[in-house]
């Protein structure tokens, strides 16, 4: 049987896919059957316990399972607190604990593109959301909150020293740790919310 680990972004996703499901008066057996799946299968999702679902493909038939949409989804996750102690001990465990300051729960802010230099990753007018307790995996995307401003990649690698970005034309930016106030994993992307400007 696979173990997961504790994964406090899975754990988001869960609780605002369960949210989302109760807001809508379903129970998981009638989600999974408009899914087709089981309503084991559909706990497993709210559970943060089912690999693959933050694939974009998943997120839209679990989403329209409930007659909505991945955005909706997204906008719900941004709202779920992310556990304090899982937060902190996933910072802990991977010796990555970079710029918490003590802040042991979500710190989740917004980012609005201005131009296509990520695309097709995400492009002009897109919303990031990214959260400072949410070390990112490799190839995820990420905001580096710099002394120049905040820089934004797939983050490649880090160290003692340096956090590696690459774009996705595989370019790729060293950043001085000594420059860097906060990291940040992507945890969703909004298109056309159309947020002021």
């Amino acid at each position: 049987m696979t173990r997961f680990r504790d994964d406090p972004e899975a754990d988001a996703l869960g609780q605002a896919l369960a949210a989302l499901r109760k807001a809508r008066g379903l129970s998981q057996a009638e989600a999974g059957a408009r899914m087709g799946v089981t309503s084991q299968a559909w706990g497993l999702y709210e559970a943060g316990r089912r690999p693959g679902m933050f694939r974009p493909d998943v997120q839209r038939r679990l989403t329209a399972a409930l007659d909505l949409t991945p955005e909706d989804l997204a906008l719900e996750m941004a709202r779920q607190p992310v556990s304090p102690t899982r937060a902190a001990e996933r910072l802990e465990e991977g010796g990555r604990a970079f710029s918490a300051n003590g802040t042991a729960g979500s710190v989740r802010r917004t980012l609005q593109l201005r131009d296509d230099d990520l695309a097709p990753w995400a492009g002009s007018g897109v919303v990031l959301v990214y959260d400072l307790a949410v070390w990112p995996r490799r190839d995820q995307g990420c905001v580096v909150e710099t002394d120049d401003g905040p820089v934004i990649g797939l983050y490649h690698r880090g160290d003692r020293d340096t956090v590696v970005l690459r774009g996705p034309s595989g370019d790729k930016r060293v950043l001085e740790r000594s420059r860097i106030g906060s990291v940040g994993a992507v945890v969703a992307r909004l298109e056309g919310v159309g947020w002021p400007q």
